[in-house]
């Protein structure tokens, strides 16, 4: 069993609080816009993180970390990027990945809002953490964990905390 924190567009911003939400959890994985490149090296200290970049971070980071990064935890295939899109509003780069790579989990940021869907179409999970940044529409920062066992995703929660 694996235990997964799951967080994007920190846009700079990373709540202390989080720390604590995430203190168990085995592996981090950020879905991008992250805004400084030490906040990058913070949650490396932290955690074994996976992590892409996102539409805001600059060079220093997009030498740092993919675009989309696709892996393998307890026998689930993960796609981890950006800017996806979700179920029946996929955006095309993550239609095009669609057709030479199968997967069980789609996990992405870039909305700023909280989505956890099964898309029965293709078949996989998808979750997007919403913001944890404050920067955005959003009024409340969210973060999500999950447990992951042999191709099962249970256990999931979600941290809440209202903008500073």
């Amino acid at each position: 069993m694996v235990r997964i924190g799951i967080l994007s567009d920190t846009h700079g911003f990373l709540n202390p609080k989080l720390f604590e939400f995430f203190k168990d959890c085995d592996q981090i994985w950020h879905a991008g816009d992250w805004g400084t490149l030490e906040l990058v090296e913070t949650l490396e200290k932290f955690k074994p993180l996976k992590a892409v970049y996102g539409n805001i971070d600059g060079k220093e980071i997009r030498l740092r970390v993919p675009e989309t990064l696709f892996f393998e935890v307890e026998k689930v295939k993960v796609c981890l990027l950006h800017i996806g899109g979700y179920p029946g509003n996929y955006a095309p780069g993550f239609k095009k990945l669609l057709k030479t790579h199968e997967i069980n989990l789609m996990v992405c940021g870039h909305s700023h809002i909280l989505r956890v869907i099964r898309d029965t179409q293709y078949n996989f999970m998808h979750i997007n953490p919403g913001a944890c940044g404050n920067n955005g529409f959003q009024k409340v920062n969210t973060a999500i964990r999950l447990k992951i066992e042999e191709k099962k995703l249970f256990d999931l929660e979600v941290w809440e905390q209202k903008r500073e």
